[in-house]
């Protein structure tokens, strides 16, 4: 399958650069450049994108914006944000607005190209480890009504569902899980899987979001 894909950057030379080194894919058709989040509905609809990479710093509609506009849309494609850090604020936002994961714009060329494929396949692009280095990025108690929002959207889960869900929370990988919770790895996929059509969620990434902002993980598992 070529995977259609949209860039979206302010600076030429990076929309170059990105192009240069993903347009060597057999796989990997670029089919679009924009060079503001206000250029992306019209894009999509245009070119019909499975992945759009997208800048977070742009000068009239930013990223963020862009990909929280884009992901309620029905058949949105999958994004992943472009970012000079590790992890901040605005990661986390855009991951929860549905952001299939992010990359660093000093990424290595061959794992830009892996993280596309990734995305296109359904896969979110950040591993265990970063999704728990994004929770210690989000250490502050979400506010009372997200937190109450949080826990009665969890609520709706069956009880091993939320034990998986909290597992992820807490950074864990499909075999830590089965092997902590005494499943086999397709049944946590399975689970995995359930949790995100009940709670209408993109990504595991958004399962860990909404997990901490319902304070299942203030008893140290983190």
């Amino acid at each position: 399958m070529t995977i259609r894909l949209l860039i979206v950057d302010d600076d030429p030379l990076v929309r170059a650069g990105l192009t240069l080194m993903l347009g060597g894919a057999d796989d990997i058709d670029i089919v679009g450049e924009g060079t503001d989040g206000r250029d992306v509905p019209e894009l999509v609809a245009r070119l019909a994108p499975d992945v759009v990479l997208m800048d977070i710093r742009m000068p009239h509609v930013d990223g963020l914006t862009a990909t929280e506009r884009l992901r309620t849309r029905p058949e949105a494609p999958e994004v992943i944000v472009l970012t000079t850090f590790h992890a901040d604020e605005q990661v986390v936002r855009a991951l929860r607005a549905g952001a299939a994961g992010f990359v660093l714009k000093d990424t290595p060329p061959a794992e830009i190209v892996t993280a596309v494929r990734r995305v296109a396949s359904g896969d979110p692009v950040l591993s265990p480890a970063v999704t728990r280095q994004l929770m210690s990025h989000v250490a502050e108690r979400p506010e009372q009504s997200r937190s109450a929002t949080a826990a009665g959207r969890i609520a709706e889960l069956a009880q091993r569902e939320r034990e998986v869900a909290v597992a992820v929370g807490q950074g864990r990988s499909n075999a830590e899980i089965a092997a902590a919770l005494y499943m086999s790895v397709p049944t946590v996929k399975t689970h995995v899987s359930r949790i995100l059509a009940k709670l209408g969620l993109n990504n595991r990434v958004q399962i860990a979001l909404l997990v901490h902002d319902a304070g299942l993980l203030d008893d140290g598992q983190e």
